[in-house]
């Protein structure tokens, strides 16, 4: 089922990135962060509410407490900079460059939480990032 669920992720997030350098034409990028931001906020806080994961909430350790703000932390610079990089460049460009996140994150998961690593995943991740190069000259 996990894979249903990346699969869909996958076209949401390629629908985001054309209807981003769509709608940030003309506007500040930040700006343009701001206002998507707000949309996920309400979006995921009626599904919270609509599943009743919200009475969750007290059950939370402080140790996911610091691990969810530091990932939306990241989340946050990473809209930061993907939105002003797609206000300057071309979606079919800058959006291969930031998919090189899934590179990152096969070496961090490897290097912070001691997961597998094999030779598939090494020629994965040269086909993957020479491919990103290829696709950007």
């Amino acid at each position: 089922m996990w894979f249903v669920f990346a699969l869909l992720s996958s076209v949401f997030a390629a629908f985001t990135s054309i209807l981003a350098k769509m709608g940030i034409e003309g506007v500040n990028s930040n700006l343009a962060t701001a206002i998507r931001t707000v949309v996920v906020v309400l979006m995921a806080w009626v599904i919270v509410f609509f599943t009743g994961a919200h009475t969750g909430v007290s059950e939370i350790s402080k140790k996911s407490w610091l691990f969810l703000i530091l990932s939306g932390i990241a989340t946050g610079l990473s809209w930061i900079c993907y939105y002003k990089a797609l206000q300057m460049g071309e979606a079919s460009k800058v959006v291969p460059v930031d998919k090189l996140s899934i590179v990152l994150t096969v070496l961090l998961a490897f290097l912070i939480l001691h997961e597998q690593f094999s030779l598939n995943k090494l020629i994965g991740i040269l086909m993957i990032t020479v491919g990103t190069f290829v696709m950007i000259l």
